[in-house]
């Protein structure tokens, strides 16, 4: 309950122009973001371009946030958003040499990991058991985040769990955990 109390104090005063509640904010939600664009995007700069252009329109926006309790929604929403211009433009651009990796701090360790571990599924799977699991949504709020109707939601997190099971299951048989 601090911490919505500590956000809630964070988003009056970045809505009153105090850059530094805005950039303690984003602070706050930079792993969340992090999970986010990583579950939809396959390589860090396209992760951190995502993050970065969700911050500015953050910014930007931030005075037509008209109830505060639903920032995160609103932020994932902008975030998800971004990640989808970013994989529409790859679609229209091919690239001839593969782009370095890049080095990771270690705090963003469990995130990596998480998502190696999820990227079997399909992506609409993928994001519906990020947002329940590691960011802990309700089906309701994921169907405000993603935009579709809570049936959808449910089924699909079914069938993500399902895949994971399989997947896991998979694996441990033919002892290759």
């Amino acid at each position: 309950m601090e911490k919505s109390m500590n956000n809630e104090f964070l988003i009056r005063r970045a809505k009153k122009d105090d850059k530094d509640a805005f950039c303690r904010l984003m602070d706050e939600h930079l792993q969340c973001m992090y999970k986010m664009a990583s579950a939809y995007l396959k390589n860090d700069e396209d992760v951190a371009d995502a993050i970065q252009d969700t911050i500015l329109s953050c910014y930007e926006n931030l005075k037509s946030l008209k109830q505060n309790r639903y920032f995160k929604t609103w932020m994932l929403r902008i975030l998800i958003n971004k990640c989808k211009d970013i994989l529409k433009q790859k679609k229209q651009v091919t690239y001839t040499d593969q782009m370095p990796e890049t080095p990771f701090y270690e705090e963003e360790y469990a995130a990596k990991e998480w998502a190696q571990m999820l990227e079997p599924l399909d992506n609409k799977y993928r994001l519906v058991i990020l947002l329940y699991y590691m960011e802990g949504f309700n089906i309701r709020e994921i169907s405000d985040i993603l935009d579709m109707k809570e049936s959808t939601v449910k089924s699909r997190l079914q069938r993500g769990r399902k895949q994971v099971a399989e997947l896991y299951e998979y694996k441990v048989r033919e002892g290759r955990a």
